[in-house]
Order: C-alpha cells, then structure tokens, then sequence
C-alpha cells in the first residue's frame, strides 16, 4: 500500500501499521465503454483489524483512487474512534450525574415538604386509647 506524506503522518496519529491493510483492484463499474472493461482501476482497501471495508472507482486512475479509498477508510477510523471516545464519556458523566448528591436547596425543599406532610398526618390522628386529645 502506497500512502502520500499527509496520509502516512494520519497513520502514524491513528496508530495503524501499513501491513493492516488488504488491497485489491477490480474492474469498474459503470459507463467508461472499453476503457471501463479491460482495465483494474476500482480499488477495495480493507482494514483487517477493525473489519472497514472501502471502494473507490470514482476517478479513472487506480493512483487516484488508491489515494481516495484510503482517506475515506482512515476518515472512517477516525469516525469510529471519536464515536466510541464519546460514548465512553457520556457513560462516565452519565455515572458522575447519578452518584453525585443533592443540591442544598433541593434538600431543603424536601425536609420542607416532609416536615409539611407529617404535621398534616399528625392533624388527622385520631388520639389513641389513654392518651389526652
């Protein structure tokens, strides 16, 4: 796999080895005539690890689409990185929200209403037998 400067340098920031990835030419599909019918250009490049699979037949050169399958893939890793990264984080705050405590005045708002509700029952009670109404 042959990769430009600018896409060898988002290897190494992604962290992935040139050898993880299958690439293979077929023919294009499409209207082209002859051109189209006796010439590899489509390439298919796949990442092994992660299971990505991309075509590219959109330019007439295979050179031009070994350059666009590989920046969709690696547009695609990083996609699914950033996804998962944020998903990690939206658990994490998610369990930060629910363990922290209540906010003082929520608190006092609820003794409030608890203190409201027991004087209320304690109205209501009928004096029990021995007791003084």
């Amino acid at each position: 796999m042959q990769a430009t400067p600018a896409q060898q340098e988002r290897l190494r920031a992604l962290g992935l080895d040139p050898t993880e990835f299958e690439e293979a030419f077929v023919r294009s599909s499409g209207r082209g005539g002859q051109s189209v019918n006796k010439v590899a250009t489509c390439v298919q490049l796949a990442h092994i690890p992660t299971g990505f699979a991309v075509k590219a037949m959109t330019h007439r050169t295979q050179a031009k689409n070994r350059e666009e399958a590989l920046n969709r893939l690696l547009d695609r890793i990083e996609e699914d990185r950033r996804r998962r990264r944020h998903e990690k984080q939206q658990v994490r705050e998610r369990l930060r929200r629910k363990s922290r405590g209540r906010p003082a005045g929520v608190k006092r708002r609820i003794l409030a209403e608890k203190r409201r509700r027991s004087e209320k029952k304690e109205s209501r009670r009928k004096p029990g037998p021995g007791e003084a109404s």
